[in-house]
């Protein structure tokens, strides 16, 4: 009887699984939903700080973790209907693991790094929502409108980054596949939100060696994605004057482009 009466109460906090949460970005959003009550499934590959991240959430009980690699997708699912077995479903799916490294064509080792990326970035975000969808179509009307798949993008999605194909690329490709899943399941009212972030301090961003303009600290880029989430933006770059930039960088003519460009400093190569 206890134990049921707990499964009611996590059932009427919102409950949110999260993929990449041990670290950047997907700590600050874990951080800042069990700021705001919710129920946490937190997925990452290392075990270690996924739990030193539990124990620091307010609750810290109330939470799961699943120590996995997001390419594993027999047991990145298996993770998924067991959050929903426990806590009767998930209102945020959030898709968030993503690794970064410099690329270059010319190198035939760069090519693993390639598929690596691609393989974290842009299918597991597939494999992450797979299990939630039908899930969520069968709710009634009303509780599908309060359900978000959410992708994380990059600026470097909008136009390919020299140096940068494999990051690029697989942004852009998030962007497109959000876009798309965004329409496919307009009609039952689950909203798909893409989140776009510029330079954000985090472990990913501490390595590049250049200057990042608008950097904005993970903890205000976390407070500003989960308004955009809340509020069912289709799409968000954040911060603010890196979408202006965007949507410069996307009304720029290829010379132009390719001139101001050609010479910006590139990614390490190594991770």
């Amino acid at each position: 009887m206890a134990e049921a009466t707990e499964t009611r109460g996590a059932q009427s906090r919102q409950r949110v699984f999260l993929t990449g949460a041990s670290s950047g970005i997907g700590m600050a959003l874990a951080r800042a939903y069990a700021a705001q009550g919710a129920v946490l499934g937190l997925v990452a590959r290392r075990a270690a700080e996924l739990e030193a991240l539990r124990a620091s959430l307010p609750d810290a009980a109330a939470h799961r973790v699943y120590a996995l690699d997001v390419t594993d997708h027999a047991t990145l699912q298996d993770a998924a209907h067991a959050f929903m077995a426990e806590f009767g479903g998930a209102d945020v799916v959030i898709a968030n693991a993503g690794i970064s490294q410099g690329t270059l064509t010319e190198y035939q080792e760069d090519l693993a790094a390639f598929e690596r990326i691609m393989a974290v970035n842009v299918t597991a975000a597939f494999a992450t929502f797979t299990p939630f969808v039908a899930r969520m179509k069968a709710l009634p009307e009303h509780e599908r409108r309060r359900c978000r798949l959410v992708g994380i993008g990059s600026v470097a999605g909008i136009r390919g980054l020299p140096g940068a194909e494999a990051y690029s690329a697989s942004k852009a490709a998030v962007i497109s596949y959000c876009e798309s899943l965004r329409v496919e399941l307009r009609a039952s009212g689950i909203k798909v939100v893409t989140v776009a972030p510029g330079y954000i301090d985090t472990p990913m961003t501490r390595v590049n060696h250049y200057r990042m303009p608008f950097l904005m600290p993970v903890d205000v880029f976390a407070g500003r994605a989960l308004r955009a989430i809340a509020e069912g933006d289709s799409y968000r770059v954040i911060p603010w004057q890196m979408g202006v930039v965007a949507k410069l960088l996307r009304l720029a003519p290829n010379w132009l482009y390719d001139m101001a460009f050609a010479r910006a400093p590139h990614k390490k190569r190594n991770l």
